[in-house]
C-alpha cells in the first residue's frame, strides 16, 4: 500500500475515532448560566446594593451574552461522522509540523483539528499555495511563514476512506484489489492540430458510449458541493470583500454557477445575515433552479432563495399593481419582445417619467408603462441614440402598432368589457417594476417593507436583459452587494439584447466594472473542448482557449439515412451503456419538440431502459436518459451526450446556431455524440477540415 494511502488511512481512523468520543466537557453548561441569569434579574429588580447596580448589570449583559454564544454554539453546524472533511494540509514551520483538515464544520478536539472551509485565515493556505510551496499568511493576527508540506483532496463515505487526490497521483480503493492508483493529467491548452470531428457512416461504424470514467459514482445529478475542488482563482473571487459587484466570466464547465454558490456560503459564514430571505440567487430557467438549489443547503445556507427572474418578477408585479390582468401570453411577435427587453427601454422609460408629471401611484406607472411602448417619436428618438441600427423605422412601427392594438383591449377590459380578453407579455414585469421605481421609489416586500437585499447573485446573466439587472441593483441595500455569473459566448436569448461586457455594464451607468475570468474548464474532456470552440469559429472571444484537465474518446458524429436507422445505432448503445454504467446520466438534445416526442417513443419501443422526456424543465437529475430540447439546457450537465439532429436546417451557419449548438456540446462531461439523417450542418464541416 502507498505511503500516502497509509498516512490518509490512519489519519481518517484518528478523526473518526475523535469525533466519537465527542468534545471535552468544558466551560459553562447553559444550566448553570440561566441559574445565574436569574439571580443576578432578582438584584437588578430589588435594588438591592444599589451602589453595585452599574456592576450587576455589565455581569448580567456579559452572562446573556454567553448564553447567546452557547447557543449558537448548540446550533451550528456539527461535523458528519460519516464525511468529516474533505481537505488533508500539512503545514511546516520552524522545524515543527502539524496536520489540518477542512470539512463543513469546526472540530477541535483530542488531537484532531478540523477547520470549516470558510475560516478564511487557514483556508487560504489550502485554496492558494501548492504542495512545497513556501506560505505567508496573516492568521490569528500573526504573520506565519512556512512551507506547505502536504496538500491532499479526500473523499471519505460512510466513515471510510475511498479516495486520495494528491500530487503524486490519485488513489482509489478498490473492494477487490485494494487500492488501485492512477496518474494525474497536468492541465493543459485545449489546442492540437488536425479535425476535432470523427464523422462515420453508421454501417461501419464500431464506436460505443462509455468506458472506465470518474464521476459516475452519485446517483444524484444535481450540482454538487465542490468546496474542496476550488482552485486559487476560484477562491479569489470567492473570498472577496461583501460589498460592491463581483463579476465572473468563464467559459462553459468552468464553475462560474458554483463560485457564485458557495461565494454566498463563505459571505454568510463571516456575516449569518447573509443567510436569509434578503438574499437571492436568480436564474433563467426552472431546470437550472432545481438543478442548484441543493448547493446552498449542502454548505449550510438554509435560508437564501433560488428563483426564476420571472417568478420573482411575476410575484412583485402582481402585488404592485393588482388592477393589472392576471393571464400571461406568449404569442407577442419577436420585434415587440426585442424592444420591450433592449437597453432603449432604460433610457425611454427615464425620459418620459422625468418629463411627465403625475401623481405617485401605481395608477399612474400603468399609465407610464402603456404610453412609453406607444410613444413613437420617443422611441425612434431613444432607438437612434442608444441603439444606432438595431431597430429599423418599419420594425419599430410594426411595434407600436401591434402595442397600440394590446392597449385598447387594456383599456376596454379596464372599462368592465368582457369581450376582451387582457394579458400581459412575461417583458412586461421588468417594464412595470422598472417604472414603479422611478416614479414611485422601491419596490415592497412583505408587510408593505422596501425591498432591500442584502445580496443578490444572477446566474447566465448574459441572458438577463439591462433592464431586468436595473431592477435588481436598485433593490440591494447600501452595500450594493452583487455578483454576477455569466458567458457572451453562451448567450442565446438574442432579444434580451446582450452584446459585449462592456455595453452591458454601459447600459447599467457601472463603467469600468472589473471583470474575473476564470480560465480552467473543468466539466467537458479537451476533445469537447475543442469541438466546442471549433462551433463557435469567429464568435470566440479569447485568443488563448482555456486549460482542461482531462481527455477523453474524440467527439464522433454519425449520418444515417432516416431517424429509424438512428434509433437503431442509439437503442443498441444506449442498452449496452445501461449495463455497463449504470449510474450515467445521458441527454438526448433535438431541436424541436416533435423530434422529441418520436425518439422517445422509438426508445420505448426499443425497450431502453429508463427514458424520459423532459417537459416544462422537470427533470429528474437522475441516472437515466433525458430527451428535450437543445435550448432548454443552459447551464446543466450530463456525463453523456447526443445532439440529435445536427443538420444544416437547424444549425445554419449563423451566429445564434453556432451559440445553441456549443452549449449543446458542452453540455457533455465524458463523450459527445451527433447525429444527422439531413444534411449535416456546415458548422460540423468545418470541425472535420
Amino acid at each position: 500500500m502507498d505511503r500516502i494511502v497509509k498516512e490518509e488511512i490512519d489519519l481518517c481512523a484518528r478523526v473518526i475515532d475523535a469525533i466519537a468520543r465527542g468534545p471535552r466537557q468544558s466551560g459553562p453548561s447553559e444550566h448553570d448560566v440561566l441559574t445565574e441569569l436569574e439571580r443576578l434579574r432578582e438584584q437588578l429588580i430589588s435594588g438591592r446594593g444599589e451602589e453595585d447596580q452599574g456592576a450587576i448589570a455589565s455581569e448580567y449583559n456579559r452572562q446573556a451574552a454567553l448564553l447567546e454564544q452557547l447557543r449558537s454554539s448548540r446550533a451550528s453546524i456539527k461535523v458528519a461522522p460519516g464525511s468529516p472533511y474533505f481537505g488533508h494540509i500539512r503545514l511546516s514551520e520552524d522545524g515543527r509540523s502539524w496536520d489540518v483538515c477542512l470539512g463543513k464544520a469546526t472540530y477541535i478536539e483530542h488531537g484532531v483539528s478540523i477547520v470549516d472551509w470558510r475560516n478564511a485565515p487557514i483556508s487560504k493556505i489550502f485554496y492558494r499555495y501548492r504542495q512545497g510551496e513556501e506560505f505567508e499568511e496573516e492568521i490569528a493576527g500573526r504573520l506565519r511563514i512556512g512551507t506547505l508540506a502536504t496538500r491532499r483532496t479526500v473523499t471519505i463515505q460512510n466513515s471510510a476512506l475511498q479516495r486520495v487526490d494528491a500530487p503524486e497521483g490519485v488513489f482509489v480503493a478498490d473492494s477487490d484489489n485494494g487500492w488501485a492508483r492512477r496518474e494525474v493529467e497536468p492541465p493543459r491548452l485545449a489546442t492540437g492540430g488536425g479535425a476535432t470531428l470523427r464523422e462515420h457512416n453508421q454501417a461501419s461504424s464500431t464506436s460505443q458510449l462509455g468506458g472506465e470514467r470518474e464521476g459516475l459514482g452519485r446517483a444524484d445529478k444535481h450540482l454538487p458541493d465542490i468546496a474542496g475542488l476550488i482552485d486559487p482563482d476560484q477562491f479569489e473571487i470567492i473570498a472577496r470583500p461583501s460589498s460592491g459587484l463581483v463579476v465572473i466570466r468563464g467559459s462553459a464547465g468552468s464553475g462560474k454557477t458554483t463560485v457564485a454558490l458557495h461565494r454566498i456560503a463563505f459571505l454568510a459564514f463571516e456575516d449569518p445575515s447573509f443567510d436569509s430571505r434578503r438574499s437571492l440567487v436568480l436564474v433563467f430557467s426552472p431546470g437550472l433552479r432545481d438543478y442548484v438549489a441543493h448547493v446552498l443547503p449542502a454548505l449550510g445556507v438554509a435560508n437564501v432563495r433560488v428563483e426564476t427572474f420571472g417568478e420573482w418578477a411575476s410575484q412583485l408585479r402582481r402585488s404592485h399593481f393588482e388592477m393589472l390582468p392576471t393571464q400571461v401570453r406568449d404569442d407577442s411577435p419577436a420585434v415587440v419582445q426585442r424592444l420591450k427587453q433592449h437597453p432603449l427601454m432604460i433610457e425611454a422609460l427615464s425620459r418620459h417619467i422625468s418629463e411627465t408629471s403625475g401623481p405617485s401611484t401605481a395608477q399612474q406607472v400603468v399609465d407610464d408603462w402603456m404610453s412609453v411602448l406607444t410613444n413613437r417619436p420617443l422611441l425612434h428618438e431613444v432607438a437612434t441614440s442608444v441603439g444606432p441600427g438595431v431597430f429599423s423605422a418599419a420594425e419599430l412601427e410594426r411595434a407600436c402598432d401591434w402595442m397600440q392594438g394590446r392597449n385598447r383591449d387594456l383599456s376596454a377590459w379596464f372599462d368592465g368589457d368582457t369581450e376582451y380578453e387582457a394579458a400581459l407579455c412575461p417583458e412586461d414585469d421588468a417594464l412595470l417594476l422598472r417604472a414603479h421605481q422611478l416614479r414611485v421609489g422601491p419596490l415592497r416586500g412583505r408587510k408593505g417593507r422596501e425591498l432591500r437585499y442584502r445580496h443578490v447573485a444572477i446566474d447566465e446573466v448574459q441572458d438577463f436583459s439591462p433592464i431586468e439587472v436595473r431592477v435588481l441593483l436598485d433593490c440591494l441595500d447600501k452595500r450594493r452587494s452583487m455578483t454576477l455569473a455569466g458567458d457572451t459566448q453562451q448567450h442565446v436569448l438574442q432579444e434580451a439584447g446582450f452584446t459585449s461586457w462592456s455595453d452591458f455594464f454601459g447600459h447599467l451607468g457601472l463603467e469600468g466594472t472589473e471583470v474575473n475570468t476564470l480560465r480552467v474548464s473543468y466539466r467537458s474532456t479537451r476533445e469537447i473542448v475543442r469541438f466546442a470552440l471549433s462551433v463557435l469559429g469567429p464568435l470566440r472571444e479569447d485568443d488563448e482557449p482555456p486549460m482542461t484537465t482531462r481527455s477523453g474518446p474524440e467527439v464522433e458524429s454519425f449520418r444515417f439515412t432516416d431517424h429509424g436507422a438512428c434509433v437503431g445505432f442509439l437503442a443498441e448503445a444506449l442498452n449496452a451503456l445501461a449495463s455497463a454504467e449504470p449510474l450515467a446520466s445521458v441527454a438526448l438534445l433535438t431541436p424541436s419538440e416533435d423530434l422529441s416526442v418520436l425518439y422517445q417513443s422509438a426508445l420505448n419501443d426499443a425497450d431502453v431502459p429508463r427514458v424520459h422526456r423532459v417537459v416544462g424543465q422537470r427533470y429528474r437529475f437522475a441516472p437515466g436518459i433525458e430527451i428535450t430540447e437543445v435550448d432548454q439546457v443552459k447551464g446543466l450537465e450530463f456525463d453523456y451526450v447526443v445532439v440529435i439532429e445536427a443538420s444544416a436546417r437547424h444549425y445554419p451557419d449563423t451566429p445564434a446556431a453556432r451559440r445553441l449548438l456549443h452549449v449543446g456540446a458542452t453540455r457533455a462531461i465524458h463523450q459527445l455524440w451527433l447525429t444527422s439523417v439531413a444534411t449535416p450542418s456546415p458548422l460540423l464541416v468545418e470541425a472535420t477540415q
